[in-house]
């Protein structure tokens, strides 16, 4: 399974990172959940600090374009195989940066692509 950082992650039920964490850890993926305020999701601690992680394989994002920037040299050390930016995350300079280092990218949501098996 992958292991899956998933940036932008809350304990807020209404937000789709909430969704996303729950529907990774259900279908059997190591989750490791990064966000700005501490909390809880699917049993899991949020982390609010830059966890360093071995073995990423996606990055997948629920922040915006806008805040972005201050992720970016902590995502692309990551080096993971991919970065996710769902609906509203989209950045084509966080995709140009990525691509440079191998990194695919892909906007896609992640909730789909795991429902229909294309994660």
């Amino acid at each position: 399974m992958k292991k899956t950082l998933v940036l932008g992650a809350s304990d807020n039920p209404n937000r789709y990172a909430y969704r996303a964490v729950h529907q990774l850890k259900r279908n059997g993926h190591e989750v490791v959940p990064v966000g700005i305020r501490k909390g809880q999701v699917a049993g899991l601690d949020i982390h609010t600090d830059r966890p360093q992680s071995e073995g990423v394989d996606t990055v997948t994002l629920y922040v915006g374009p806008q805040n972005q920037p201050g992720w970016y040299d902590y995502i692309l050390d990551l080096n993971p195989k991919r970065i996710i930016f769902n609906p509203g995350t989209e950045n084509p300079e966080l995709e140009e940066l990525a691509q440079q280092r191998g990194i695919q990218t892909e906007e896609a949501c992640t909730l789909v692509m795991l429902s229909v098996g294309q994660y």
